[in-house]
């Protein structure tokens, strides 16, 4: 009887499975539209302008060079698309030669690749660049002779590489995506986190507090994202013409990634000492009545941060921006335990851990340090 029901069971979810399977593919592959888009025009440019142009027949490097350098990666960038471009001519053009001195088979290809990878090896430690240098001189000399000459298939996946290089200048991605979806990423569940202290101050509830903590605690992926993800940004667009216009917004942010950490890393601590206090009960029934609100206009003005960086337009992020600061300079000008009426030392030290992580989101807003500084009331 066990047996069948779980048979019943089954379909279900295997269902489910496809289903979920199904809208994460769609998600996939409609965001990578724009880069699919940017991919086919380097791939069939270059072997256009190979076949019609260079008067090459069937000039597969071309394309293949153009569409392995564009290619499906984390972040392109005009380095590493530079570094596959290279990796790939290179690799032809290696492979070219090894083949006009050794000629055709399965061991010249076996001893054109180790030479290949040795050579990859000493002019650069990347994966990528040694990988394609390898693999495409291996092409060369397994695949049958060209009838366009000797350096026909160089000058191809030459063609291609150049080309692939032009797209990225000239089409490149919104430089502002990858690090403004890792920043609101970041905004959002730091301000869940803030949330669930809320409750658990509200509800005396320990568990909530230690859930918090570990939310807190998944803001480092966020967090480890954002240095690569604004050299690279930036990297567009400085070489961009069309990305030239986010210089000045991608400069402001990466700045103050510093505030963005230790703002992180203080809630972390917050949440630590929040689950310790719960637990202790060391927080009187009064504190808990006016920190649990605190903490929800903490949390809706770290939310409205993460609103200020998805916004496409300045004059938008400044809206926002402004209005995150009011809130938090409203959350710190009552960060005093007596005005809170919060008793105790274990209590009154929870209110004083906010009193760092405050002023590192004032700054993260835009404010100066003396200036967030200024705000928080004076303890005597």
């Amino acid at each position: 009887m066990a047996t069948t029901r779980k048979a019943k069971r089954m379909p279900a979810h295997v269902f489910g499975f496809l289903s979920q399977r199904n809208r994460a593919g769609l998600i996939r592959a409609r965001s990578s539209l724009p880069r699919i888009l940017r991919m086919t025009l380097g791939a069939i440019g270059a072997f256009w302008i190979a076949e019609s142009i260079w008067g090459h027949s069937q000039p597969i490097f071309a394309a293949t060079s153009a569409l392995v350098s564009l290619g499906f990666g984390a972040s392109t960038t005009v380095r590493k698309t530079a570094e596959v471009a290279l990796g790939c001519t290179l690799g032809v053009a290696l492979g070219d030669i090894l083949m006009h001195w050794f000629g055709q088979g399965i061991w010249q290809a076996a001893l054109v690749m180790s030479l290949s990878l040795v050579v990859a090896r000493y002019l650069d430690s990347g994966a990528i660049f040694s990988t394609q240098l390898g693999m495409q001189s291996a092409l060369v000399v397994l695949l049958p002779i060209s009838v366009d000459g000797p350096f026909a298939r160089s000058i191809d996946a030459l063609t291609g590489s150049l080309l692939a290089l032009l797209v990225i200048v000239f089409w490149p991605t919104d430089p502002r995506r990858s690090p403004v979806s890792a920043l609101s990423d970041l905004f959002k569940e730091l301000s869940e986190a803030l949330l669930e202290c809320a409750w658990a101050i509200r509800d005396d509830d320990r568990r909530a507090a230690f859930h918090a903590l570990i939310k807190t605690r998944g803001t480092q992926k966020h967090l480890d994202k954002l240095p690569a993800a604004f050299r690279a940004s930036k990297e567009i667009a400085m070489i961009s013409p069309t990305g030239r216009r986010h210089r000045h917004e991608l400069n402001r942010l990466s700045k103050r990634f510093n505030h963005y950490d230790w703002a992180a890393r203080n809630s972390r601590v917050f949440a630590r000492r929040l689950a310790s206090v719960l637990s202790n009960s060391a927080l009187t029934p009064e504190g808990a009545q006016t920190l649990a609100p605190l903490m929800r206009e903490l949390s809706e003005a770290v939310n409205t941060l993460a609103h200020s960086v998805r916004e496409t337009t300045v004059a938008g992020q400044r809206k926002y921006e402004k209005s995150a600061q009011l809130q938090l300079e409203g959350v710190a000008a009552q960060l005093d335990p007596r005005a809170l009426g919060v008793e105790g030392l274990q209590g009154g030290g929870l209110v004083l851990l906010l009193r760092p992580m405050v002023v590192d989101l004032l700054e993260a807003a835009g404010r100066e340090h003396q200036e967030a500084i200024d705000v928080l009331p004076k303890l005597s």
